[in-house]
């Protein structure tokens, strides 16, 4: 049962950017903190295993919308899948402090996208209560501009020390330097935003329109293992066991989730 919506109107029509500046401009950050320190397996097992839990919490401390025994089951067994698929096979190669660091940057960014995906379902009703109407690409794209206002001034930190040294450096080299950068990665990167910051923010902000936070992120949390065929395919790595096991419990909680509705 959801806590009654009041004062609509005091919120514009942008009401999605703020989820943007937790979501992205914060999360997304801490995101990038973890990956470099425990590797992107420990990485997505982290964040996908905690960001359903954390968003089920939030949205029932500030909104009022529990989800029932049964979601709560089957949100569990699909991140329970999650977390057998996505277990290291081996031995973690980081130190004890990279470790420590690492899950405290994948805490934030779960906490923080957890955060982000409330905050959204609060912009839905606020602007329904208002009379107004945000789809789920109105929405990503003030989510995307929310996030920039951090993201943005943050990478101009990080390369301060670059745009210094190449102001010294002669322009032709800069320039060569430049293009064998981009030649080859440029056509990935916007495939990547393409497909991850347009259309995958598109339809995570169209489902928490009508879906609680918690089932959102729930099955969110299987997108790693959605890559396991096309990595078999296009690299030829082969799945291992407990990563096939934990998916099918993944995806069969998921499914139950959907026919749960």
């Amino acid at each position: 049962m959801q806590r009654p919506i009041s004062g609509g109107s005091a919120w514009p029509a942008c009401c999605s950017a703020p989820s943007g500046v937790i979501g992205i401009g914060i999360g997304d950050l801490a995101f990038f903190q973890t990956l470099p320190r425990v590797g992107s397996r420990l990485t997505s097992l982290l964040i996908g295993c905690l960001s359903a839990p954390l968003a089920a919490l939030i949205e029932w401390l500030w909104l009022g919308t529990a989800l029932s025994p049964t979601q709560i089951l089957w949100v569990l067994l699909t991140v329970a899948g999650v977390g057998i698929a996505l277990m290291p096979g081996e031995h973690v190669r980081c130190t004890r402090r990279e470790l420590l660091v690492g899950t405290l940057f994948a805490v934030l960014a779960s906490l923080c996208g957890a955060g982000g995906g409330v905050v959204s379902r609060r912009a839905y009703e606020v602007a329904e209560a208002a009379g107004q109407h945000i789809d789920g690409g109105n929405a990503a794209f003030q989510r995307v501009l929310g996030g920039l206002l951090l993201a943005g001034p943050s990478l101009l930190f990080v390369k301060r020390r670059a745009f210094r040294v190449q102001a010294h450096a002669p322009p032709a080299l800069v320039a060569e330097a430049s293009r064998k950068k981009w030649r080859g990665a440029w056509p990935w990167v916007l495939v990547n935003g393409f497909a991850g910051q347009t259309l995958g923010v598109s339809f995570m902000q169209w489902s928490l329109a009508t879906t609680p936070a918690g089932i959102v992120f729930a099955i969110l949390a299987v997108t790693p293992i959605v890559i396991i065929p096309f990595a078999f395919v296009l690299e030829h790595e082969r799945p291992t066991l407990h990563s096939l096991v934990g998916g099918a419990i993944a995806v069969g909680g998921v499914v139950a989730l959907a026919l749960s509705r």
